[in-house]
């Protein structure tokens, strides 16, 4: 594929992003669009389909209009994980808006199957535990709540999918309904054993297997581009598809095989590659790296659901312009000065995985300033990290010593060095903040053949100062913070 390019779209929460990648894994051009989350609810999040699509056919666009002079050889897709679309296979038009993977809609759902006894039973067939993050209860709701759903799912026009799912049905022009085991890995309703839909999950939850799409491996050639359907000439063919946070750890596993990875951007997804599976007693979640050539990689993933989100959360509250803006506000001082900031905007995830806890600060004094409002918040994004990191090395047998991050929030070197201090491990960023898409551009380049060369971009690496006593101060704090969060909505702790 020398002078060709891959075409690699990476579909997330607050914006869509595409790159083409050379053979060299030289970005040849990118482009993006923002999106928007709406919340027509309390604790509801979701998204418009169409937009979504119509996102990733305006980047698809640019791409061709900027790099005239390439043949794009694939298309490779990383998307955001456990969003989900209903659609009518007649029509290719949604029935639904896209429910979002920070919906809480079903924790009712949820609260009931975990009453009835069936967390174990779900945990040990899936690797998931029950919580509104993941589609099936979703998709459970759908089907109850939207009646032409339901109308659909009997007549057996009804397609359900992750965003992977919605894109590449619009992309071959509604000839393909087909996910990767990576996004089907974290619909709850897949058999990790089993690698294959759960008819007995697929029960539970109430949906039928025939609108659930087909599963192939990530590095599978998933159907060709249709005529007319974008600016991308017909017959390219789709090479790979893969969850955006499984993509950046294939990328970070090139370079570094032991890598274990935090993708820190609206929420945050810590992941290490296990190989072979492991079941978490520390609230993590067994999952699908990805799979090619017929072979599955498992791993560890630990998911928190607002990260990146608390810092625009916190910008808001407080007034100030941006990002920058806290950081600078939070580097005035140089302490939190006792205040706590526990994000739980939207429930908290692993490794509490209580979808009940509501966000919260503590510590306060007629001396706090917004200044220890800001420190709190970044000392809040690292401290949740350290949670999982701790329940990971809980998990595994071997000792974790170095972790690579990626993501935006990355980009603040402010919070990578707490995130160091607090970790008392070394964090490493790749010069490169589109680690999702390259890692699913590299997996295509793999299936045609022709991988590209590994070429470590260069790094920036992060090294723990911070005292014991402060560091151990902080965590006490947390802790102290954190089991207030979770008895937060229990009636008899509540005034």
């Amino acid at each position: 594929m020398a002078g060709d390019v891959i075409l690699a779209i990476d579909q997330g929460t607050t914006n869509t992003k595409a790159l083409l990648v050379g053979a060299q894994a030289k970005i040849v051009a990118r482009a993006s669009r923002p999106m928007t989350l709406a919340h027509p609810r309390p604790g509801w999040t979701e998204q418009n389909a169409e937009h979504i699509w119509a996102s990733v056919a305006a980047v698809i666009e640019d791409l061709v209009a900027a790099a005239p002079g390439h043949r794009i050889a694939a298309v490779a897709i990383s998307n955001q994980r456990e969003t989900v679309v209903a659609w009518d296979a007649r029509t290719g038009r949604p029935v639904a808006p896209a429910i979002s993977w920070q919906c809480r809609r079903s924790s009712e759902r949820c609260a009931r199957l975990r009453a009835e006894g069936l967390e174990a039973f779900v945990n040990e067939r899936s690797g998931l535990g029950l919580d509104p993050l993941f589609p099936a209860t979703k998709l459970a709701w759908l089907l109850e709540a939207i009646p032409e759903a339901a109308a659909l799912a009997t007549s057996g026009d009804l397609r359900v999918g992750t965003i992977d799912s919605w894109l590449l049905w619009n992309l071959t022009g509604g000839k393909v309904h087909a996910t990767d085991l990576s996004n089907a890995s974290r619909t709850q309703l897949l058999n990790l054993r089993a690698r294959d839909w759960d008819p007995d999950l697929a029960a539970l939850f109430g949906v039928p297997l025939a609108a659930l799409p087909r599963l192939q491996d990530s590095d599978s050639e998933f159907g060709r581009v249709a005529a007319g359907v974008s600016a991308l000439p017909a017959d390219i063919p789709v090479r790979a598809i893969m969850g955006d946070s499984h993509a950046a750890l294939f990328g970070h596993v090139q370079a570094a095989p032991d890598a274990v990875k935090a993708t820190i951007g609206t929420g945050s997804s810590i992941m290490a590659a296990t190989g072979s599976l492991v079941r978490s007693t520390h609230g993590l979640s067994s999952t699908i790296a990805w799979s090619q050539g017929g072979e599955a990689v498992y791993a560890l993933e630990g998911n928190i659901t607002v990260s990146g989100q608390a810092a625009a959360f916190a910008t808001q509250l407080l007034g100030v312009a941006d990002e920058q803006a806290l950081t600078d506000l939070a580097t005035s001082v140089e302490t939190s000065d006792g205040v706590v900031f526990v994000p739980a905007l939207a429930g908290l995830g692993a490794p509490h995985w209580d979808d009940r806890a509501r966000g919260l600060f503590a510590g306060m004094t007629l001396g706090t300033r917004p200044a220890h409002v800001a420190r709190a918040t970044f000392e809040a994004m690292a401290l949740q990290i350290v949670d999982v990191i701790e329940a990971m090395q809980a998990d595994l047998a071997h000792p974790l010593r170095e972790i690579r991050v990626d993501g935006g929030a990355t980009r603040n070197a402010f919070l990578l060095q707490l995130l160091s201090d607090l970790l008392r491990r070394d964090v490493v960023r790749q010069d490169s903040p589109e680690a999702s898409a390259m890692g699913v551009a590299r997996m295509a380049s793999q299936a045609l053949g022709a991988p590209m060369q590994v070429g470590e971009a260069p790094l920036l690496r992060f090294t723990p100062g911070m005292a014991d006593a402060r560091r151990a101060q902080i965590q006490q704090s947390w802790r102290t913070a954190i089991a207030r969060a979770l008895e937060h909505l229990d009636p008899q702790n509540t005034p």
